[in-house]
This record gives structure tokens, C-alpha cells and sequence, in this order.
């Protein structure tokens, strides 16, 4: 039968057929999910199924002859949601990009020593989204949504991951720790001011502290990095957002 995979979805296919149609051959019990996953593509990518021009879902066996059209997750910017409203859990290998994804306010769950099984059970237990490097990790039958990331760096996986999701980054939610997730809340500078350095307990006023692991917080040069970063993040993203006409 005919496959023809769009837009970014080439990005997991060998040159040869990206960008064309191609006759791929599919077992009688397997269903469009698991040739398109044969593929080489996870099902977490795919908007939309077009079987011989209508629209199908993955579950569908497919007969002999079919003309299959698969089309991509749109990352483009769209009506934002509330930070609150989407949850992440990023793989061992993310975790500069966890740690953005928090410092914006952004619920998401990573720990370095998980294993895949772990992983998929906490985001399928707690709906949430998995972001990851490894296309393999997504075809995981439990694994309901997730995102497929193609760039090294934490700051453009950072925007890819706002673009594709539409999360407010211009005006984030309060930070959560960077170590655990919890929300620091404010804490009088006199109750922490035994465990702050001398040069810190003098420059700062304001302090927060995590009810998870008890670190204490404080706008300083880390935090001021990690905001112009986050910024210019949000600042990228504003630029291509298109300007509505009334």
C-alpha cells in the first residue's frame, strides 16, 4: 500500500522517502499505528490519519491498495493555556531543559536514575506529557501524549516545547524548585537567615523556600540568568506569533 508522511514527519524516515509517497508493505494483523511506528515514526507525532482521503484512526487495519496520508503535530503558535494547565515529565537526559521548564512555572517531573518503565507509569498514572530524545521511548503502548525532541540544546527545546504546547512563557506561573518541582513559597528573611552566607543575608531582602526538600531561594545572578534566558525564549516566540487585523 501507498504511505505518504508531512511536513516535519520526513525527519524520521530515511532521505529516500521524504517528501514523496512510497509503497510500503503491512501484515494483515498489524494495525496503521504499528506500521507507522515500523516506520520509524512514534504515534505521540501524528495529528491525523488520512486513509484513501478520510480521516481514520491509528487503531485502523488497513486493506491492500489504501493510499495512507500521515500528518504531523503542528508546531505552531496557537491560543495559549494556562502554565497550569499542561504537565511534562522529561526523560534522564533532559534535565537542563526540566529545570526551564520549572524556573517558568511549569509542572515537570524528572529524576536521572528513572528507567523507561518508570517513566511511562508516572506519566500515564498522572496524564502527563513525555518529552524526549529517544523516538523509542514514544512508541510505548502507554504513552498517550509525548513530544519527539530534534535539537541538543536546552534553550531551542525549550521553544520548541512552548510553540507545540502554547505555553505562556512571557508571563509564567511562580517558579517551582529546580531540585523537586514543588512551588517555593515566601518565607520571612529571620526564619532562614541562619542557613544564608554573609554576602547573601546582607544583598537580599526576599526569600522563598521549598516545602519539598527545604532549599532556600533568592533572586540572585543564577535566578537573573535563568529569567533573561527564559525571556528571550518568550521574546523569540512573540516575534513569529502572527499580528491579528480587527
Amino acid at each position: 500500500m501507498e504511505f505518504r508522511f508531512y511536513a516535519e514527519l520526513g525527519d524520521f524516515l530515511p532521505p529516500g522517502r521524504r517528501g514523496r509517497a512510497f509503497e510500503h508493505a503491512v501484515a494483515p494483523h498489524e494495525n496503521a499505528k504499528h506500521a507507522i511506528e515500523a516506520l520509524g515514526v512514534p504515534h505521540t507525532e501524528v495529528a491525523l490519519l488520512l486513509v484513501n482521503g478520510r480521516p481514520a484512526p491509528l487503531e485502523s487495519f488497513l486493506q491492500p491498495g489504501d493510499r495512507v496520508a500521515v500528518l504531523p503535530a503542528l508546531r505552531r503558535l496557537a491560543p495559549e493555556v494556562p502554565a497550569g494547565g499542561r504537565r511534562f515529565i522529561a526523560d534522564a537526559h533532559l534535565g537542563r531543559l526540566a529545570r526551564y521548564l520549572r524556573f517558568a512555572g511549569l509542572d515537570t517531573l524528572w529524576h536521572n536514575a528513572w528507567d523507561d518503565a518508570e517513566l511511562v507509569a508516572l506519566a500515564a498514572d498522572e496524564d502527563r506529557i513525555v518529552l524526549t530524545r529517544d523516538r523509542a521511548l514514544l512508541m510505548h503502548r502507554h504513552v498517550h501524549a509525548g513530544g519527539w525532541l530534534r535539537d541538543d540544546d536546552p534553550l531551542a527545546q525549550l521553544a520548541d516545547v512552548a510553540r507545540r504546547w502554547s505555553l505562556p512563557l512571557h508571563e509564567p506561573g511562580p517558579s517551582r524548585c529546580l531540585e523537586c518541582n514543588a512551588v517555593p513559597v515566601p518565607v520571612p528573611k529571620a526564619e532562614v537567615a541562619e542557613r544564608l552566607l554573609p554576602n547573601t543575608r546582607a544583598s537580599f531582602e526576599q526569600f522563598w523556600r521549598c516545602p519539598g526538600c527545604q532549599r532556600i531561594f533568592w533572586r540572585g545572578s543564577h535566578w537573573r540568568r535563568m529569567h533573561e534566558a527564559v525571556r528571550g525564549v518568550a521574546a523569540t516566540l512573540a516575534s513569529l506569533r502572527p499580528v491579528s487585523v480587527r
